[in-house]
């Protein structure tokens, strides 16, 4: 698959992991991603809107690893839990190289990426890799702040926000042609 051809999201979502198999001891930083994963709320007016848009999947490129995700995915994976007809599935960047590559950020392969699929498996929109105010910060310090004082103030940032832009961000990527 060139970086340009669409994907054929079918094959890709059987391969993919379901969160209930993802979630599990023995992953990295497991205790972080279940703990956002418990104690995430999905907002009542969150849910009302995703439930009458047409997303029905989230594809999901991400890592064990990757705070980013830990940080995202679980909040995701609470809306696909809240919203009636919705799911979340894991694809492993990099076991599915060609697929990252079509959804680069800056030229890299940052994660997650969420791909926000319909019933028919069409491609409403992505997300990622993180919400776009922490993302901008992240850029604008990249040079003058060390990397584990950067990861600290995004994991602050993420527990301060508790998934909002996340959720706001992802909403709009999937409705913004609609």
């Amino acid at each position: 698959m060139s970086a340009s051809a669409a994907p054929d999201f079918v094959p890709l979502w059987e391969l993919a992991t379901r969160w209930s198999e993802f979630l599990r001891p023995g992953m990295n930083s497991y205790d972080l991603w279940r703990g956002i994963f418990d104690r995430i709320v999905i907002p009542e007016e969150a849910v009302a809107e995703f439930g009458r848009s047409p997303l029905r999947k989230l594809l999901v490129l991400a890592a064990d690893w990757c705070g980013d995700a830990a940080n995202t995915v679980p909040v995701l994976a609470g809306l696909g839990a809240a919203v009636a007809g919705m799911e979340l599935r894991v694809l492993d960047r990099d076991s599915f190289p060609a697929v990252m590559e079509r959804y680069l950020t800056n030229g890299t392969r940052s994660i997650p990426i969420v791909i926000g699929l319909d019933e028919r498996f069409r491609e409403l929109g992505h997300w990622g890799p993180r919400p776009s105010v922490l993302q901008a910060w992240m850029m604008a310090n990249k040079a003058t702040i060390p990397t584990p004082k950067r990861y600290a103030y995004a994991r602050r940032w993420y527990a301060k926000d508790r998934g909002e832009s996340t959720l706001r961000e992802l909403l709009e990527a999937v409705t913004s042609d609609r």
